[in-house]
């Protein structure tokens, strides 16, 4: 499966705008969310081929957000990939426990999710 579309949900604009730069370098198209909820919602809505998903975030975090979209059969089929600062162990096995196929420790090194990202697609 090939990426095209990105979803980006982070309740920080600056790390929107810095995961955004990195991925429409890439010639991606990258739509944004700024909480979990909106996140779900826009999951179903703009069907991306990835979501990189923020876990520190008010409302719905990350790994409910993720839980959320991997358990619907709408948006199942969708890649998650975490990118948090919270870089423990514990909270990466957590992560994959909630469907992330992925996990990226902020700040984003641009090389790695980019990697991250290839290995998916």
């Amino acid at each position: 499966m090939a990426i095209k579309k990105v979803l980006v949900v982070d309740d920080s604009p600056t790390e929107r705008h810095i995961i955004g730069e990195i991925l429409t370098k890439q010639g991606l198209e990258v739509v944004f969310a700024e909480d979990g909820e909106t996140g779900v919602a826009k999951a179903k809505t703009e069907m991306p081929d990835l979501i990189v998903m923020d876990v520190v975030m008010p409302g719905l975090n990350g790994f409910q957000a993720t839980r959320a979209i991997t358990k619907d059969a709408a948006t199942q089929h969708i890649p998650v990939i975490l990118c948090t600062t919270k870089g423990q162990e514990t909270d990466k096995v957590w992560g994959m426990r909630q469907g992330a196929k992925d996990y990226v420790v902020k700040p984003v090194d641009a090389a790695e999710l980019l990697g991250k990202i290839a290995a998916l697609g």
